[in-house]
């Protein structure tokens, strides 16, 4: 046969039926049993060795991990902050007191923030010591010392449950993240100062914008449920930017200090 000439149909059927199966030899698919055998047993140990060897390396570098908190930790320059509630735009607020309207999601966003501090849910806490560490190393599990809602003073909603706005005298709460093991030197606390413009009257709370050291150091999500550090900041406009009557328009940023120092040095006001 040439090559040039085609195999007949039967005879192409007839080969591949041969290669799967031969009946003279036993072979299936041009391999006997006893072939098959030892290369499925090779690939079983070759790739069960693979398996295992990934598994060991895992389970070594996980040794190395605590579960609690992370092996590695950047030198964080300044702790970042939080503004509660959240401005629309970059840190600007704009509301008109004579539309309850424009700052009604600013009251409901305080209130839901402020919710985890309400007496109930702290009965179980701590009255932690004022102006010192509260040094948990070798307790477990770990203890969280209480927040009180009246260091807020009129910012607490304890007596003003609109939390200034109708008055045009706005809360603003500010809170810093967490970080495990930070230590503060000095007297962390949280300054506010007019960035630019008319000049207005600002009152912090607590006393100073100060962040009282008993909530410190954090040690973890998993074995601290730490309250976190906040300063109320009570802004009494006594200039502001008018746009239309009794619309107030506030601009702040924060920038907080080193953290050897641990003194966010701004929640800037215009």
């Amino acid at each position: 046969m040439t090559k040039d000439e085609k195999k007949p149909l039967e005879q192409t059927l007839g080969e591949w039926k041969r290669f799967i199966y031969n009946p003279g030899s036993g072979e299936i698919l041009g391999r006997t049993a006893e072939s098959w055998g030892l290369i499925l047993l090779f690939y079983l140990a070759f790739y069960g060795f693979l398996a295992a060897l990934f598994t060991f390396t895992m389970w070594v570098m996980l040794q190395t991990l605590s579960d609690e908190t992370p092996k590695y930790r950047d030198q964080i320059s300044s702790p970042g902050l939080t503004i509660v509630p959240k401005p629309p735009g970059a840190l600007e607020f704009s509301l008109n007191i004579s539309k309850p309207a424009t700052y009604e999601n600013y009251i409901d966003a305080i209130k839901e923030f402020l919710r985890e501090y309400e007496g109930k849910k702290q009965e179980h806490l701590l009255q932690c010591r004022n102006g010192t560490f509260f040094e948990q190393d070798n307790i477990f599990p770990k203890k969280t010392c209480k927040f009180s809602l009246e260091t807020l003073g009129p910012c607490s909603g304890l007596n003003d449950v609109n939390f200034g706005y109708p008055d045009g005298n706005p809360c603003i709460f500010v809170k810093m993240n967490r970080i495990i093991g930070l230590r503060p030197q000095g007297e962390p606390r949280i300054v506010c100062a007019v960035k630019e413009g008319t000049e207005v009257n600002l009152a912090t709370f607590p006393k100073d914008g100060r962040l009282d050291l008993m909530y410190f150091p954090y040690y973890g999500k998993k074995l601290h449920n730490s309250q976190c550090l906040k300063s109320g900041s009570f802004l009494q406009e006594s200039a502001t930017t008018i746009k239309e009557p009794g619309e107030l328009s506030t601009a702040r940023s924060c920038s907080p200090g080193p953290v050897s120092e641990l003194q966010p040095r701004s929640v800037n006001r215009m």
